[in-house]
């Protein structure tokens, strides 16, 4: 299950990365933004996104979409068990995908924030399969260091 929320900001590429979903075999909850609103705030859809990946922090996932990534990952790491990481790089070069396979492999990310003013639907769509596709190394080292963020 996918979890995903924008705002105005991300509305557009969020229903084309819902339809992308369903074509690669995941199930989507969408949580808002429903229709495009140019002064929404991006708390009121980010929340419900950030508090079902909470419930089951090693099984769900959610995207969520923004002017930046910023202030939704802000929103999203606010609650307890949700790892939220930022991507919007433009360029889908090898820096960019180990950056999205790091925040698997070491950090567990299950919410990943996209700067939607800032990436294409292609990048969007490349940098969101490799996230998914990317599993979480378990390794003690990191085990630990989450144990940690969550006290």
């Amino acid at each position: 299950m996918i979890h995903i929320g924008t705002d105005h900001a991300g509305f557009e590429l969020k229903e084309k990365l819902k339809s992308y979903f369903a074509e690669i075999g995941y199930e989507v909850k969408d949580h808002g933004a429903f229709g495009y609103d140019a002064v929404d705030d991006y708390p009121d859809f980010i929340r419900p996104v950030a508090e079902a990946v909470a419930k089951d922090p090693d099984n769900e996932k959610g995207i969520v979409l923004g002017g930046s990534g910023q202030g939704e990952a802000m929103v999203a790491n606010r609650y307890r068990g949700v790892r939220a990481v930022v991507f919007y790089c433009p360029h889908f070069n090898e820096t960019a995908q180990e950056i999205i396979r790091l925040s698997r492999e070491h950090n567990n990310a299950n919410v990943l924030s996209l700067g939607a003013r800032f990436l294409d639907e292609e990048t969007a769509k490349k940098a969101v399969k490799l996230w998914l596709d990317t599993a979480f190394q378990g390794e003690e080292r990191h085990v630990r260091r989450l144990k940690k963020i969550d006290g």
